[in-house]
């Protein structure tokens, strides 16, 4: 496992470089990737983003810059919060068995590439990148905004359990650089279409409740985002909604994203181990946030996704 000196080395080493994201990217994968192909390409290098289909109309305007060309071909490859390679987008794939390093904060990293940095306790991606771009000497306000992005996206604007004083510490030193922060929280935090309140609404009044109402699952079909004319961009992040009820501490999204294929998203408190759930149906993530994908019907899905909070949950009552 490298240093964040070693780690900045070996980035300082590399040229003609290819950062890839993971599927669905959020503000993590994004402004982590953006801000280490601008710290790259301010020490003379030649860097770019793998183009990842999975952008919504929030998190394309910070990933564009950096785009790759068409033919681009690579010599060193970098991996950005991303936990396993079967996080890695369909074009993305090509690549899993020559990333030279990979950088994550996740619990269930599997440590795939050739070297690995990994820092589980931080709050996001973007923390560990930002130690290991400072010590490259790279923090810019073209970085800042970037890993603002990254931070405040993965901390839900800094509410969510994972927040720590050095999350809030390196937001301080971030926004010492002059960057306005105030267009970002207005468009990822304080912005919802017409149809995400329709999305949420529906959501909300299908809300299955389960163990004396502490655990909530609350579904996203494909019937629903199609009756709605729902894009990605509205259904970013639904996953914290279920968290917001009173009462609840394991939110499940499931979200069907094909035919009789689920993304699940777990949201939970300190009662409820959302890793060690998800690693029962092949996922992973972080203690208080974690996902998988489940092939089956609906209904076989929720028995799957509660057994497994009932094997991990020493109360959990039916």
């Amino acid at each position: 496992m490298l240093s964040v000196t070693e780690a900045a080395g070996r980035l300082l080493s590399f040229d003609n470089v290819l950062i890839l994201t993971h599927v669905r990217p959020d503000g993590d994968t994004v402004g982590c990737a953006g801000a280490l192909c601008a710290a790259l390409r301010n020490a003379g290098k030649t860097a770019y983003l793998l183009p990842n289909p999975g952008l919504t109309d929030t998190t394309a305007p910070f990933f564009a810059p950096y785009a790759a060309p068409e033919g681009f071909l690579p010599e060193s490859v970098v991996s950005t919060d991303i936990a396993t390679t079967g996080l890695l987008p369909d074009n993305a794939k090509a690549y899993a068995q020559r990333i030279d390093l990979a950088i994550d904060h996740h619990a269930s990293f599997e440590h795939f590439a050739r070297e690995n940095i990994v820092r589980p306790q931080a709050a996001a991606c973007g923390e560990l990148m930002y130690d290991i771009l400072s010590a490259m000497g790279q923090v810019t306000p073209e970085i800042a905004r970037l890993l603002y992005l990254a931070i405040s996206t993965d901390t839900g604007c800094y509410a969510y359990a994972n927040t720590t004083a050095y999350t809030h510490a390196v937001t301080a030193a971030l926004m010492e650089t002059g960057i306005d922060v105030a267009p970002i929280n207005k468009v990822f935090f304080r912005t919802k279409t017409r149809r995400r309140i329709q999305l949420e609404s529906a959501m909300i009044a299908g809300c299955e409740f389960y163990d004396r109402d502490r655990v909530a699952i609350l579904s996203v079909p494909m019937e629903l985002m199609e009756r709605i004319g729902a894009t990605e961009t509205d259904a970013e992040d639904l996953s914290a909604l279920g968290g917001q009820i009173e009462g609840v501490d394991c939110a499940v999204t499931m979200r069907e994203l094909r035919s009789g294929v689920w993304k699940l998203s777990l949201r939970t408190g300190p009662r409820v181990n959302a890793t060690r759930v998800c690693a029962r149906l092949g996922g992973g993530g972080h203690p208080a946030a974690a996902g998988c994908t489940v092939e089956a019907p609906r209904s076989e899905v929720k028995n799957l996704i509660l057994q497994a909070i009932a094997a991990e949950t020493a109360d959990f009552q039916r």
